[in-house]
């Protein structure tokens, strides 16, 4: 039962709460403000934890800066998380978005001294390796994409130029992929300096002011177009060729197996002609002599029935039975000549026959060889067309050529005069820098004579150095003189040589004095200091 306090009149309102809490008899008030706040903290670092734990995109670099590892301005992150403690450290992302850069790069010149003009796309982006992300996190941070395609194109200009001045026209063109590899392997180190890496590049165009690129393709397609038409103009002609050889072989091999079957038709149809008059021959002669045997029976038959009648009528009557059979025989004779006759007309019949049949087939024989050497003659007619033709083509192909030989000359032509004229002028730009760097030596010198003097002492050392080399390796085993004796004046000749050679160091030593400016030593000899001219005494006046 809880405890009942009276009431005073006026009552502290704190001794009231401490009275109203002491009469309180659940859960200690106390308690629950602790319980309250340390829920409070515990929330709120949950929120602090959620709220600080920086995730990492796979597009972006995380950069974590402020207090980090010791000897480390930044810590780069790509992919996952990390905790960014509040107050002591701060974050930032990069971007790993690709950035394209166009380089029109203009009047380049290359190892010949020709301006080349390469515009390019270069595409470029900040690097994932360790290294190249914390040289990112240094030199990028915080600059916008135009700031840093800047600091890239200034780069890649300086690098591409580097690149074109130590390469020839021709390998830059032929060899586009040593050129590429020239331009990734000079350009990666100096971007990844400050933190970029070379995704790729992309050559627009390569031409140059001269024209020599030019010249070098309309060079290589008349070569192409060149050997393409050969190569045509040979498959044709080959084609040609097979065409007309296949086509003679076909007809000469249909002629062949025509005129032998021709031939083969007629020695068999002669044969059967011979053979039936042959036949016809042996049947005619038979039936000749079996109507001879038959008449020659019957009238045998006949004959016996007359003597066998003659015989029986009387022998009184035997002197006309003889006539009458004389006249017998001779009938009989009679018929035999006949019979023998026929046979031999009708075989001269036949044999005419088979004669005038060999004629006309020895005739059909040559009308067909004629028609096969007609056939020939316009095979060959047709033959020599075809050759013709190909003659002319043959001429009209020599003629493109001639044509395009006389194209590319003008061409090589062409290019040997834009080389020279590019040549000249990188010998005239060279011979002006030099003329410039003279000018400049006489006005630092003074005047033209003290840097001769200058240049003179610069190269006396190598001139002194070229002439000893050219008697360095003459070896004199002995030197003999010759001397023919006392001359006019009482001296010999050696005497005569050193005397003109002593004669010829004084002019020389002028020499070099008014030119050079160079005193020589005195032990050489000395100028004789040159007598004034004697002044012309007037006469004295004649007396009058």
């Amino acid at each position: 039962m809880p405890r009942v306090f009276p009431t005073p009149a006026k009552e502290n309102p704190m001794l009231s709460l401490l009275q109203s809490t002491a009469a309180y008899d659940g859960p200690d008030p106390i308690l629950l403000l602790l319980v309250a706040a340390t829920a409070l903290i515990l929330f709120g670092f949950v929120i602090l934890v959620v709220k600080r734990y920086k995730r990492c995109p796979s597009n972006r670099i995380l950069v974590i800066f402020g207090k980090v590892a010791k000897g480390h301005s930044a810590r780069c992150l790509h992919g996952g998380g990390a905790f960014v403690w509040p107050l002591i450290q701060d974050y930032a992302f990069l971007s790993l978005d690709p950035m394209q850069i166009e380089i029109p790069l203009r009047g380049a010149l290359s190892a010949e001294n020709i301006r080349v003009n390469v515009p390019s796309v270069f595409t470029v982006a900040i690097g994932t390796e360790a290294t190249v992300m914390q040289t990112a996190a240094i030199r990028l941070l915080g600059l916008d994409p135009r700031q840093v395609m800047k600091q890239a194109e200034d780069i890649i200009l300086g690098q591409l130029r580097q690149v074109i001045a130590s390469m020839t026209i021709e390998d830059i063109n032929r060899n586009r992929d040593k050129f590429l590899d020239s331009v990734q392997s000079s350009l990666t180190p100096e971007l990844e300096k400050i933190g970029l890496v070379l995704i790729n590049v992309n050559i627009t165009d390569i031409t140059d002011e001269s024209g020599y690129i030019e010249a070098m393709g309309r060079k290589a397609a008349s070569e192409a177009i060149q050997s393409a038409e050969i190569d045509v103009a040979q498959q044709q002609k080959r084609g040609s060729i097979g065409v007309a050889e296949a086509k003679r072989e076909q007809d000469v091999l249909v002629a062949s197996a025509e005129k032998t079957r021709e031939i083969g038709t007629k020695e068999a149809e002669r044969e059967k002609l011979v053979r039936l008059a042959e036949l016809a021959k042996e049947t005619g002669i038979g039936q000749s002599l079996a109507q001879l045997e038959q008449q020659s029976a019957v009238k045998d038959q006949e004959r016996q029935m007359r003597v066998r009648v003659a015989d029986a009528e009387a022998a009184a009557v035997t002197g006309e039975n003889l006539a009458r059979a004389k006249v017998v025989d001779a009938e009989a004779g009679l018929k035999v000549r006949q019979a023998e006759a026929y046979q031999l007309a009708e075989t001269r019949r036949r044999e005419a026959d088979a004669k005038v049949r060999e004629a006309q087939y020895l005739a059909e024989a040559k009308a067909a060889d004629a028609m096969a050497t007609k056939i020939e003659s316009e095979q060959r007619a047709e033959l020599e067309a075809a050759a013709k033709a190909q003659k002319a083509r043959i001429i009209v192909d020599a003629e493109a050529a001639a044509e395009q030989v006389r194209l590319q000359a003008s061409a090589e032509a062409a290019a040997t005069f834009a080389r020279l004229e590019a040549q000249a002028r990188g010998e005239y730009e060279i011979l002006a820098k030099k003329a410039e760097g003279l000018q400049r030596i006489v006005q630092g010198c003074g005047g033209a004579q003290q840097a001769f003097q200058l240049l003179l002492l610069e190269h006396l050392p190598q001139m002194a150095e070229t002439a000893a080399k050219a008697i360095a390796n003459v070896k004199f085993d002995k030197v003999v003189v010759w001397d023919g004796g006392a001359g006019k004046d009482g001296k010999g000749a050696t005497a005569g040589f050193l005397h003109g050679l002593a004669g010829s160091l004084p002019p020389m030593l002028q020499m070099m004095r008014d030119i050079g400016g160079i005193e020589m030593p005195a032990f050489l000899g000395k100028l004789a200091e040159t007598a004034p001219a004697p002044k012309a005494t007037t006469p004295p006046p004649a007396a009058s």
